[in-house]
């Protein structure tokens, strides 16, 4: 994403919108950005942290999460987002949990 502050600033306006219309919708279960300035780390299963992270899984930006009921209404709805953000989304789908 490389925009102009003022470009950024009516993105977040715009993909508001979207998140609004979402929960209009009836579709929204939850979104939220990543806090960039907080630097990941790596907790290992005894709890010792570290620094690195998995090559490639840096996320920026922010997420959505939406219960839709295709995949095709999924790809429409990653289009709003990537309209109003001004960049392309990535798609994914979580799988079910019968324990959730």
């Amino acid at each position: 994403m490389i925009v102009t502050d003022e470009q950024l600033a009516a993105a977040g306006v715009d993909s508001r919108a979207v998140i609004e219309e979402a929960k209009a919708a009836g579709v929204y279960v939850f979104a939220g950005g990543i806090n960039e300035p907080v630097a990941p780390v790596l907790v290992s299963a005894d709890g010792s942290v570290s620094g690195q992270i998995y090559p490639g899984s840096r996320l920026n930006g922010g997420f959505a999460v939406l219960e839709l009921p295709s995949r095709e209404e999924a790809v429409k709805w990653a289009a709003k987002l990537a309209r109003a953000c001004r960049c392309a989304q990535e798609l994914r789908e979580f799988m079910y949990d019968p324990a959730s």
